[in-house]
This record gives C-alpha cells, sequence and structure tokens, in this order.
C-alpha cells in the first residue's frame, strides 16, 4: 500500500512540474486565437492610395477612417526591402504576389520545408507546406495567403532542423492551426530558440505551424495589455470590429 501511495505520489509531482514547465513557458510567449468563421480576419499590405501601411498604427488609424475598431493585428510574413512580400500573397481573392517557389537562396524563409497560412472563401483556415499548397489551390478558392518559413510544425512534428538547446535565440512569431480549427498567432515576449516556441504550439496541439518572422515582430492585442503600433512591414494581419 505504500509503495503503491508513493508511485502514486511521484506521478502527481511528475504531472504538476509538466504544467509548471509549460505554463512557464506560455509566459514567455503571447497568443490570440481567433475564429475565422465568426471573427473578421484579413491580410493588409497597402491602403486605397496604394501606399504600403508597414506599420501597425498606420493600419489602424486607416481602419478607423472606415469605421472599424482593431482587435489585434500581428506582422504576416516576410518581405523583401521595398516591403513587398517575399512569397505568395492573395488579398480578397486575388493574387498579388505569385508564390515562391526558390530552394537554394539563405535566410529563414529558405530553411525548407516553408509553408502557407491561409484561408478559403469558405472560411476555413490551414498552414500546409508550400509543395502541398500547389496542390490544395487547385481544389479551394483561396480568400486570403501569406508564404513565409520555415515550418515550426509538420504534421505534428517539430521541424527537423530545430535543435532542443539551440543557442540560435530571438524574438519569434508563428501561426498555427488548433484541432478545433480555430487559428492561434503567438510571438514571444523575450528571446526564445526555434525548437522551443515550435513546442509551445504543438503542446497546445497544433500539427501544422508556419513561422512568420524573427526580431521585427510586433504585435497588438489591447485585451492582454501588450500593444506595439510600430513597425517597417509587408503584410499585416489583423482581425476588426465595426464601429
Amino acid at each position: 500500500m505504500k509503495v503503491r501511495f508513493y508511485v502514486y505520489c511521484c506521478l502527481v509531482c511528475i504531472f504538476l512540474l509538466s504544467v509548471y514547465a509549460f505554463t512557464k513557458s506560455d509566459e514567455r510567449i503571447i497568443n490570440y486565437i481567433v475564429d475565422v468563421k465568426t471573427q473578421d480576419l484579413k491580410l493588409y499590405w497597402k491602403d486605397d492610395s496604394v501606399k504600403n501601411f508597414k506599420s501597425i498604427l498606420k493600419l489602424k488609424n486607416w481602419l478607423e477612417s472606415k469605421k472599424k475598431n482593431l482587435v489585434f493585428a500581428m506582422n504576416g510574413g516576410m518581405y523583401m526591402e521595398d516591403n513587398a512580400p517575399l512569397g505568395l500573397f492573395i488579398q480578397e481573392g486575388k493574387t498579388i504576389r505569385s508564390i515562391n517557389t526558390a530552394y537554394s537562396a539563405k535566410g529563414n524563409f529558405y530553411l525548407m520545408p516553408n509553408g502557407i497560412f491561409y484561408i478559403t472563401k469558405d472560411k476555413i483556415a490551414q498552414v500546409s507546406k508550400t509543395a502541398d499548397f500547389v496542390k490544395t489551390e487547385k481544389n479551394h478558392k483561396i480568400n486570403y495567403a501569406t508564404q513565409s518559413g520555415p515550418m515550426l510544425l509538420i504534421d505534428g512534428e517539430i521541424h527537423p532542423e530545430f535543435k532542443e538547446g539551440s543557442s540560435n535565440l530571438n524574438i519569434r512569431n508563428g501561426v498555427g492551426i488548433l484541432p478545433d480549427g480555430k487559428v492561434i498567432f503567438a510571438m514571444s515576449k523575450e528571446l526564445i530558440n526555434f525548437y522551443d516556441f515550435a513546442m509551445y504550439l504543438k503542446k497546445l496541439g497544433c500539427k501544422n505551424a508556419l513561422y512568420l518572422d524573427g526580431f521585427v515582430s510586433r504585435t497588438y492585442l489591447p485585451e492582454k495589455n501588450w500593444i506595439q503600433t510600430d513597425g517597417n512591414f509587408g503584410v499585416i494581419i489583423a482581425v476588426t470590429t465595426t464601429k
């Protein structure tokens, strides 16, 4: 009886320690969960005068002129020197920038496999490898899409290039799909390596997740008292409500 009680206590301690460890890691990352079927999630790049928004503040001001409240915003993928998306960008069903299928260039975008976050016109959100998206696009009408890289999670597994305990630390943000189909956006509040960032999303149940960017990343989320409105981005992901 004493042995069973001891084993039971050990198991409880292990469970509590694992919960504590996850909670601790959770404190390093801010997240926002979106139901694309009921919330207004869109991807933005340029305003009515065809000027890049670049910063969250400029997008916020523009949205307010359209009688919309900004609820959440985050930079949405890597971009070039002129703030043009480095890869695929689809907005309101129109392909603004073509898919980037290059494999030999340097940088995180090309740490294969990279991937695409997209929303169909049926309001289904997905993250897929770039190669898989090419097949998907033939069968689904895509309303919004942004390409970035690398993939953080691939079919429930952490990207094979990520190493536990890596000293490659940076601010990072990304997007994943939860088991119920909702979208989770996450950004680290402090420096973190790829492995830990991917593990955070894996523990939440994401099967596929995509890295969006690094030290330039910003998040606007007033409901969690996290308000960053600066930046010099390409695509910006935002959730709005009507005033």
